[in-house]
């Protein structure tokens, strides 16, 4: 009865499916018959070529020829009273004739290339498909009929691209559209646009030679960043409006890309239903074998296996190219919105995000949320496929199947209780890399404080430390990984044993047929079943980063707005501040921690005013304030004009020195060159190599700390803005120097008639304001003009008036000296590099970088990985034999074994293929987590201990990108990559055992197909190292501008400069963007070929064993098993094929990130080791003596210090002073050994510097450096990270270096310090460094300035804290202010790198020809 209902079934399924396919042929003839009246009336007519004849009138003659034979077999066979069926062949007959009447019309050519028609004909293949699911009881002239519909349908398609009309497809944008390269684009062929043709030129040129930018293909325009940007920006906005409180970037991405990744699911549908059209050819050709008829049905079906296999091979890679297309466009959308989004949100709403957090959103998040186009169509097409394998399964083995099915629904639970677990651990581990990369930054900008202070190892083991952490959720992940792997990759194996034991047992017998479409089957479930594990993972993954970055897009954005409306402010009035209160978080919560109380100021236009007060007072937060970088939580904030901004910390880029000035502006000679002579860098300028064309290296590193300081203020005046907020700018230069920028730039003609607010401890600044505001704990305390200031006030200004007005005799006298010209500058054309051009290797991946991963891993594991493999692929090998074996013995009915033997064997086969599929995965995990550790270790340490030069020559965002995108290449992709490899290797190496044991002849087609292979891979693998390559050197360089937008980012918006810095990005962008789809059309061409090579295989192996079936050859094809285990074989080769060259080929790729990071373990190396080992308290006395010391920062550079000698005794105090560039950093470089000194040796108490351990050295020496340095973590780990002080010690010198107030404010030792210790002021943290130094009770001390950033209070009280505490040690001050060095007891002037003059103060000032006494009279 159950038989009976079944067939039932079927048959009420064979009548809907023949009603479906007679309502497709009625709307196609409509279709046809209206669309050839409209264009008949319209002015389409055109001359028909011989393709389109050939198509229009030789294809559909063969469809009525064939139609009217089949019409004429079913009225001779049927009976009559079943008319309905005669309706079917009658319809498609009717079709073709009006096919035929129609090519006939001059309009033909227009009627069939109709957009409509195009899109109904590839429609009519899902019917067809449908049609194929009845083939195992369809004739042979019912399966031409269908060929002939499908390829009719195409022929069309082509025809309507060669014709080149806007549109190729309904389904997707044109493969290449008109751009701005029109002659490569009009010479393309509409051949060339299906098999990839075009890339053709650039792997020619691949092949033969390195691969530059000019090379690569053009991008099409619907691909251009900026476009792609404002699509999603735009609906962006929309989910703001429609859903304020939480607007989704997923439904943003949909909004701009759904609709086109909804008709390539279309096309996947399609194409996945195709691919179930060779296992079911495979079992009408295994069934034609089986009987030995003479018929030539057996060619038909053998004709018709290799056509859809070519068929399927262009479905895929058009499917495969779309795809990419739309991940592309997604890629650059989601990281020009990010880019974009940092430049727009200010630093209060940017607080609950570190940098580190944000370069992942950048590195990570955007390739994970972009692998969602990938996952969501596989979520339903992978279920959608093994669903038709089980339902083609159930037509061979009736009800068996359910067992192999009851295992795959048992193993659902598992696999989702698995992917709950992975999730957990990823998010954990994202949290942990972005810790991880905001300390590796940390660790890169501070690398020369950090080597001065002796830290750098310590930091390199702090950064393990949390490096260590994030393994072991990466280790949690991919041990998870491998588990689903095991449970997958088993899967198929204990399938088929299941299902045909429990065949076998139910009493039906197996034949060839059965066993080998199933195991054709089986195959094509293994590819979904697999990848299931890792599309639910890369969805968790995609969903998580898009949580990540929505939260971020959700920040508010910086008013855009450059001025305020007259009605608002009056015109007289530059700025209006009323009772405002600021906080530095956007948290509600924090709003009794405020850092800007109640201030009102109102300043008029034009006006010079000086804010002053202590250190932590608040000074640079009111500036901050009135850039809207901070929460204006109360009153009002109103700004009249545009804004320019100098920063206490100045902010350069890495470019030229002219690009820094101009900063987006267009150049004008006149304002260019009064800027830099107002700044005085015009004779800085000229002593560069390059001039103003010298290329500047990552946050300045190249220049000195008042080059850097003069750099920041020449933008600001350049742009010539209405407001200037300068904050400290005088600090960082000299006396003489701070003069003339005082009197030429700030109350020059440049800005005299300019409103400028300058945070100041400067006396001669403050006695030229127009107003001044004294700043007291974030309060106004005073504000009014200087005359009016009572003393109470600021005690110290009218004590310490270090200079006055500068004469106007000295100004003309230091003008006349300026040396540079007009000429000077225009005659350089190119940039000087300072900076090295990143490296790149040529040629292909070498043997050493794949033998140093295996050395990472452990030879050991790795050679366990491969035996492991081997043998998994054998017994899944012999397991298929067996079956062959099995079923050739029934098939006679000459066994004299027990079904349950042979179940028995399957089953040892089965268990032995599950083990070693377990050690293979987890060797894997194990192998790849140990290489993860290794190469981070190797790194991170190869890094600390290069030289200063190396930092000062590679932008940091490019170390950055080892760091991040390559280590996590190596973390993730890397091993998933390797394993597919393997897995493809050793099934490709099964399937020629096989296929040479059962077909002798394919050994001598294997010489050939393997000469022709070589020659592709060879060909391809050329230019796709170099595109490889390529594509990690254009992405350097958006990380490194990424990087340098985070920490300028308020600069660029007080400057109103972000489009061009969203400009900047983009250009970078669409770089990369162009190697990304040259890779990727490369790929796809080498992937086709591979694929209809594959396709060759497969009809060669089908028609060779039909020709052996008739028993006319002289060499016999094997029995009826092996010749089925033989087509099963062949036909997954297709796919496999392309699947182990793409896989070879992204592991060549993937390696190019080993590459990148061995490339880093061989930078030049400190000599960290030494001769001489230090006993004791070294040094004893601080005795220092310089001996003729020659030092260079680089060979193309003027010496630093040139052969410069003097001694200083110890204990005593010494200041160098010297105007900004003289060498006084130099000094100290020398003494520390961060830049080894070319000739001559420096002494310390009697020891030879270059003779004692690097660390050990610098940990007996004191410094506060130039840029005060803390770093993210608790205060007592920023003073003492050894642990080497007691607290009363601590809180000892916290307050003898006037901070301890401001400490126990902001929560005592314990409290955390923010990232780059932006919750204190740079005074402030100055002054913590000094606290640093004093701690560490060393008997010498260098201080770089440290109280350039305090008032002069506070400066005053320190040194004496300095010469209280400091009795006989040894001070080495750097020093700007003249009254910091009058009391020392020595001082040191030097001039371009030469020690001009050396001696007592006061003795230097009674002698009127003296060095010092110029300085001094420079400075009155």
């Amino acid at each position: 009865m159950g038989i009976t209902l079944i067939n039932s079934t079927l048959l009420y399924m064979d009548a809907n499916l023949e009603l479906l396919g007679l309502g497709a042929n009625v709307v196609t003839l409509l279709l046809i018959l209206i669309l050839t009246v409209m264009r008949r009336s319209g002015q389409c007519n055109r001359r028909k070529s011989y393709i389109e004849k050939s198509v229009l009138y030789v294809i559909p003659a063969l469809g009525a020829c064939f139609s009217c034979v089949d019409l004429v077999v079913l009225v001779r066979t049927k009976p009559r009273r079943d008319f309905i069926l005669f309706f079917l062949p009658l319809s498609r007959f009717a079709m073709w004739i009006a096919v035929m009447l129609s090519s006939k019309f001059s309009c033909a050519c227009c009627v069939f290339s109709s957009r409509i028609l195009c899109f109904w004909w590839i429609l009519r293949f899902l019917t067809e498909a449908l049609h194929l699911n009845m083939i195992f009881s369809l004739q042979t002239l019912e399966i031409c009929l269908i060929m002939l519909d499908i390829a009719f349908g195409i022929s069309i398609n082509v025809l309507r691209i060669k014709q080149g009309t806007p549109k190729i497809s309904s389904l997707e944008d044109p493969l290449i559209e008109d751009g701005d390269d029109q002659r490569h684009i009009k010479t393309i062929r509409w051949w060339d646009l299906f098999t990839f043709g075009y890339i053709g030129l650039v792997m020619k040129h691949g092949s033969m030679k390195q691969l530059e930018f000019e090379d690569l293909l053009p991008l099409p325009p619907d691909m251009d960043p900026s476009t792609c940007c404002e699509n999603l920006l735009r609906c962006w906005q929309v989910q703001e409006c429609n859903n304020c409180s939480n607007p989704s970037l997923f439904w943003s991405i949909s909004g701009v890309y759904g609709w086109p990744y909804f008709r390539l699911g279309l096309l996947k549908v399609f194409n996945d239903c195709i691919g179930f059209a060779g296992p079911l050819l495979l079992n009408r050709l295994i069934n034609y074998l089986e009987k030995g008829s003479e018929s030539s049905v057996g060619y038909t079906l053998a004709i018709s296996l290799g056509l859809t296999s070519i068929f399927k091979s262009f479905l895929d890679t058009q499917y495969t190219f779309r795809l990419s297309k739309l991940k592309l466009k997604l890629r650059s959308s989601i990281m020009s919105v990010i880019y974009r989004k940092c430049l727009w949100v200010n630093t209060a709403n940017r607080s609950g995000f570190s940098e580190g957090e944000i370069q992942t959103f950048m590195s990570v998040d955007a390739d994970r949320i972009v692998n969602l186009c990938n996952s969501l169509h596989d979520m339903w097409s992978l279920p959608l496929q093994i669903g038709i394998a089980l339902y083609l399964l159930y037509t061979q083995v009736k009800f068996a199947f359910l067992s192999g099915l009851a295992i795959t629904i048992l193993l659902i639970p598992v696999n989702k209780w698995i992917s709950v677990l992975i999730a957990s651990a990823t998010e954990k581990m994202m949290k942990l890399k972005d810790e991880r990369i905001r300390k590796t930054g940390e660790l890169l900008t501070n690398i020369r404080t950090l080597k001065m202070y002796g830290w750098d190892n310590w930091f390199a083991n702090w950064l393990k430390e949390t490096r260590a952490t994030e393994v072991t959720h990466l280790a949690t992940r991919k041990y998870l990984d491998a588990w689903c792997v095991f449970f997958w990759a088993t899967t198929p194996t204990l399938f088929s044993l299941c299902t045909f034991g429990l065949f076998a047992l139910m009493g039906h017998q197996l034949d060839a047929a059965t066993v080998f479409t199933c195991l054709a089957l089986f195959n094509s479930l293994i590819s979904p079943l697999n990848s299931f594990p890792w599309v639910i993972n890369g969805l968790i993954d995609a969903f998580i980063s898009t949580r990540r970055v929505s939260k971020f897009l959700r920040c508010l954005e910086h008013n855009k707005d450059s001025s305020i409306d007259s009605g608002l402010i009056s015109e007289d009035l530059a700025l209006l501040v009323e009772d405002a209160s600021c906080i530095w978080s956007n948290n509600v919560e924090e709003e009794n921690n405020l850092t800007i109380k109640h201030v009102s100021l109102r300043v008029p236009k034009g006006s010079f005013v000086a804010i002053i007060g202590e250190v932590g007072s608040g000074k640079t937060s009111l500036l901050n304030s009135l850039l809207g970088e901070m929460q204006c939580v109360h009153g009002s904030i109103l700004l009249n004009g545009s804004v320019a901004y100098v920063p206490q910390v100045p902010w350069i880029l890495s470019g030229t020195l002219r690009e820094n000035i101009l900063f987006g502006k267009n150049f004008d000679s006149k304002r260019y060159f009064d800027t830099l002579s107002a700044c005085a860098l015009d004779v800085d300028i000229s002593l560069m190599v390059g001039g103003d064309m010298a290329f500047i290296g990552d946050k300045g590193l190249n220049l000195s700390g008042g080059q850097r300081a003069r750099l920041a203020l020449a933008r600001a005046i350049y742009q010539g803005s209405d407001m200037y907020l300068l904050d400290d700018v005088l600090s960082a230069v000299d006396s003489q120097v701070g003069c003339w920028i005082l009197q030429s730039a700030l109350l020059g003609p440049l800005l005299n008639k300019k409103t400028r607010i300058m945070c100041t401890h400067n006396i001669q600044a403050i006695s030229c304001a127009d107003m001044v505001v004294v700043m007291d704990k974030g309060k106004v305390k005073w504000s009014g003009t200087v005359t009016d200031m009572p003393r109470s006030i600021s005690p110290s200004f009218s004590l310490s008036n270090e200079f006055d007005m500068s004469s106007s005799k000295h100004l003309t006298k230091r003008k006349e000296s300026l040396s540079i010209k007009k000429d000077d500058v225009d005659e350089v054309s190119e940039a000087a590099d300072i900076v090295k051009v990143e490296e790149r290797k040529e040629g292909r991946v070498e043997v050493t970088v794949y033998r140093n991963y295996a050395v990472f891993s452990g030879w050991f594991i790795t050679i366990i990985i491969l035996v492991s493999a081997v043998l998994m692929q054998a017994s899944r090998n012999g397991n298929d034999l067996w079956l062959s074996y099995w079923v050739d013995k029934t098939g006679r009915g000459v066994t004299q074994n027990s079904t349950s033997f042979y179940l028995m064997v399957l089953c040892i086969f089965c268990i032995i293929n599950s083990i070693l599929t377990l050690v293979r995965a987890f060797s894997f995990a194990f192998g790849g987590l140990k290489a993860a550790v290794r190469v981070h270790s190797a790194l991170i340490c190869k890094l600390v201990n290069a030289p200063t030069q190396f930092f000062d020559q590679t932008p940091s965002g490019r170390i950055l990108n080892r760091f991040s995108s390559d280590l996590y290449t190596i973390d993730d992709s890397l091993p998933f990559i390797l394993n597919i490899l393997l897995a493809n290797f050793v099934g490709l190496l099964g399937i020629v055992v096989v296929l040479s044991y059962v077909q002798v002849l394919f050994l001598f087609l294997l010489l050939p197909f393997w000469y022709i292979y070589s020659k592709l891979q060879l060909f391809y693998r050329s230019t796709s190292r170099e595109l490889r390559r390529l594509d990690s050197v254009s992405r350097s360089p958006i990380y490194a501008s990424f990087t340098e937008t985070l920490d300028g980012s308020s600069t660029i918006r007080a400057f109103k400069s972000e489009e061009h810095f969203v400009s900047r990005f983009i250009d970078h962008l669409t770089l990369y963007q162009r190697t990304s789809y040259s890779e990727i059309i490369a790929s796809l061409w080498l992937s086709l070929r591979l694929q209809l090579l594959g396709a060759m295989i497969v009809l060669f192996v089908a028609v060779m064993a039909v020709i052996g079936s008739r028993g006319n050859f002289p060499i016999s094809f094997g029995t009826p098993g092996l010749v089925g285990l033989a087509l099963s074989y062949a036909a997954p080769l297709v796919s496999l094929l392309g699947s182990f060259l793409t896989s070879f080929t992204e592991t060549e790729k993937e390696m190019v990130s080993v590459e990148r990071v061995l490339q880093y373990m061989d930078v030049p190396q400190e000599e960290v080791s030494g001769r001489q080992s230090l006993n004791g308290k070294w040094p004893v006395q601080g005795l220092v003596e310089f001996h003729n010391v020659t030092m260079r920062y680089s060979s193309a550079l003027p010496p630093a210090l040139n052969h410069i000698s003097f001694t200083i005794q110890g204990g005593i105090q010494v200041g160098v002073i010297g105007r900004t560039g003289a060498g006084k950093s130099s000094i100290l470089n020398a003494l520390f050994r961060l830049t080894p000194v070319c000739s001559g040796h420096i002494m310390v108490d009697g020891v030879n510097i270059n003779h004692l351990p690097i660390r050990e050295l610098r940990s007996r020496l004191a410094v506060v450096p130039q840029s005060p340095f803390l770093f993210q973590g608790s205060l007592r780990e920023n003073l003492d990270p050894l642990g080497l002080s007691e607290d009363w010690r601590i809180w000892e010198i916290l307050e003898k270096c006037k901070v301890k107030a401001e400490v126990e404010s902001a929560g005592g030792l314990d409290s955390n310090v923010k990232e780059s210790g932006c919750s204190f002021s740079v005074g402030q943290r100055q002054l913590l460094c000094l606290a640093r130094a004093l701690l560490k009770s060393s008997k010498i001390l260098c201080l770089d300035e440290c109280t350039a950033n305090i008032d002069v209070h506070t400066a005053s009280l320190l040194h004496n804290t300095i010469s209280s505490e400091c009795q006989g040690v040894t001070v080495i001050t750097i020093a700007h202010r003249i009254s910091t060095v009058l009391d020392l007891d020595s001082i040191l002037i030097l001039d371009r790198g030469i020690l001009v003059e050396q001696g007592k103060p006061q003795h230097l000032l009674r002698d009127d020809d003296s060095a010092f006494s110029n300085f001094v009279r420079a400075s009155k």
